[in-house]
C-alpha cells in the first residue's frame, strides 16, 4: 500500500516539473492570455452591473412619470388661435376699455376679484393711459370646459407721448353658468389648472409671442431716455397715490365706525343746525384730471386740471360730474377728483321769495305719489343719493335705461326712490 501511495507522489511530481517546464518555456504567451480573460470578466462584470443599474433608473423614471401622469391633466400641443372665441374679443375690448376710463364699476363685474388696491391702481392708471389702439388677441383652451388662457399683445397711447408703447397680458378667462365671460384673478387655481397654464405658456408660440412684445418694449425704451425715464416716475407715481388713496379710505372707514353723526342723522334726532346753510362757490383739483367739454368720458379733452387747480363751481350734477368755468367756458370734471376749496352761505333771491307763482305752475310742481307699481327709467347715469341734496352720501349709481321704483316726484327737482327697501333719491332731469 506505501509503496503504491509512493508511487503516485512521485508520478504527480514528475508532471508539476514538466507543467512548471512549460509555464517557464511560454511565459509570453500564457500570461497575456490569462491577464486577457481576468479583463474580460471584470468587464463582462461590469457591463452586467451597469445594466442593471440603468434598467433600474428607467424603472424609476418610468414609475414617476405614471405617477405624475396620475396626478396632472394632460397638456395638448395646440396652436395660438388669434380672433377664435366668438365674443371674446367685444369682451376684453370691454375690459380694456374699462382700464382706460378707470370704470371701477365694471372691473369689479367682469373680474374675479379685484381688491381695494387693485382698483384703486386701474383708477391711478386710467389717468395716464389715452387709449389701446391696438390689440391682438389670441387664445389656448384652459384646463376646464369653457376657459381659455387669452393672450393680449396692446399698444398703449399715453397721454402726451406721440408713440404706443407694447406689452403683453395673459388673462385667464372663465364663464359663468349663463356662459357669460368673467377673468379669473381669485388665486384660487388647484395644482393641476396651475400646471396646465404653465404648460401652456412654455409652448413655443406662446414664448414667440411674449418675446415679440418683450422685444418691441425694450428697443423703444433704449432708444428713448425721456420714455425711460417717464415709466419709471409714473411707476413711482402711482405707487405713492395708491397708497396715499388707501389711507384716505381707511381714515374714513374709521371715522364711521367711530360713530360720527351724518348731517341727517343730526336732523332725525331733532337737533337745529349750529350753522346756515353753505354752499360751495370754488373746487380745486385733488389729482390729475382731464378737462371735458361735456359730462361724458367720451366727451372731447379740453384741459387737463394739476393737484390744486382751483376752478368756479356752477353746478354739481347728479351724475358724478361738475361743471365749472374753465378758461371762460363752461367745462366738466369728474366730482370725485374734487373738493371744496371755498363757501358760502345759501341765501335765498328776494324776488323769488316774494313773488307768487302761477296757481297752474304750482298745480304742476306739487309733490306727486306714484302709484306703488310706478317706475321711472334712467336717461342718464345718475347718482342715487341718501338724501335730497347733491352733497348728500352717494348710495350707488343708476345707469341709462335702468328701472327705479318711484315713491314720489318732488317740487325740489329730485325723485324720491325704494332703493333696495329703503328711501333715496335721484335728480328729476335724470329720470322720465
Amino acid at each position: 500500500m506505501n509503496t503504491s501511495n509512493n508511487t503516485i507522489q512521485e508520478i504527480l511530481k514528475a508532471k508539476l516539473e514538466i507543467l512548471k517546464d512549460w509555464l517557464i518555456r511560454y511565459s509570453k504567451i500564457v500570461m497575456p492570455v490569462v491577464l486577457a480573460v481576468c479583463v474580460l470578466i471584470t468587464v463582462v462584470t461590469a457591463v452586467s452591473a451597469n445594466k442593471r443599474r440603468i434598467a433600474q433608473e428607467e424603472t424609476a423614471v418610468a414609475t414617476e412619470e405614471v405617477n405624475t401622469s396620475d396626478m396632472m391633466i394632460a397638456v395638448p400641443q395646440v396652436p395660438l388661435e388669434q380672433d377664435a372665441v366668438p365674443g371674446l374679443n367685444e369682451f376684453i375690448q370691454t375690459y380694456y376699455n374699462a382700464m382706460v376710463e378707470g370704470d371701477t364699476d365694471t372691473l369689479s363685474k367682469i373680474v374675479e376679484y379685484m381688491d381695494a388696491t387693485e382698483l384703486i391702481r386701474a383708477v391711478e392708471m386710467s389717468k395716464y393711459i389715452e387709449s389701446y389702439p391696438t390689440l391682438e388677441i389670441y387664445t389656448k383652451k384652459g384646463p376646464r370646459e369653457g376657459t381659455y388662457l387669452t393672450y393680449v399683445y396692446g399698444e398703449m397711447k399715453f397721454y402726451d407721448y406721440e408713440r404706443p408703447v407694447p406689452g403683453m397680458k395673459v388673462l385667464y378667462v372663465c364663464t359663468d353658468e349663463n356662459g357669460d365671460f368673467y377673468i379669473n384673478e381669485d388665486g384660487e387655481e388647484d395644482d393641476d389648472e396651475l400646471y396646465y397654464m404653465r404648460e401652456l405658456n412654455l409652448q413655443d408660440d406662446a414664448i414667440d409671442l411674449n418675446n415679440r412684445a418683450a422685444a418691441a418694449y425694450n428697443d423703444m425704451v433704449a432708444e428713448d431716455v425721456e420714455l425711460a425715464t417717464f415709466l419709471l416716475e409714473l411707476n413711482e407715481e402711482i405707487d405713492k397715490n395708491v397708497g396715499e388713496a388707501l389711507a384716505r379710505t381707511e381714515g374714513s372707514e374709521q371715522s364711521e365706525e367711530a360713530g360720527e353723526e351724518t348731517p341727517e342723522e343730526t336732523a332725525q334726532a331733532g337737533e337745529e343746525p349750529e350753522a346756515p346753510t353753505m354752499v360751495v362757490t370754488k373746487v380745486k383739483a385733488i389729482d390729475v384730471v382731464n378737462i371735458r367739454t361735456s359730462d361724458s368720458e367720451t366727451a372731447d379733452k379740453i384741459g387737463k386740471a394739476a393737484i390744486g387747480d382751483e376752478f368756479t363751481l356752477l353746478e354739481e350734477k347728479g351724475n358724478g360730474w361738475s361743471k365749472v368755468e374753465y378758461d371762460g367756458v363752461e367745462a366738466f370734471i369728474k366730482s370725485d377728483y374734487l373738493e371744496p376749496s371755498e363757501t358760502a352761505v345759501a341765501v335765498a333771491e328776494d324776488d323769488e321769495e316774494n313773488e307768487p307763482e302761477p296757481e297752474e305752475e304750482e298745480e304742476d310742481n306739487t309733490s306727486t305719489p306714484a302709484a306703488s307699481t310706478g317706475t321711472v327709467t334712467v336717461k342718464e347715469n345718475v347718482r342715487i343719493r341718501k338724501g335730497a341734496s347733491e352733497t348728500s352720501e352717494k348710495l350707488a349709481t343708476a345707469y341709462a335705461g335702468e328701472k327705479l321704483k318711484v315713491i314720489m316726484k318732488q317740487a325740489d327737482g329730485w325723485t324720491k326712490i325704494d332703493y333696495n327697501g329703503k328711501t333715496a333719491y335721484v335728480k328729476s332731469d335724470y329720470v322720465e
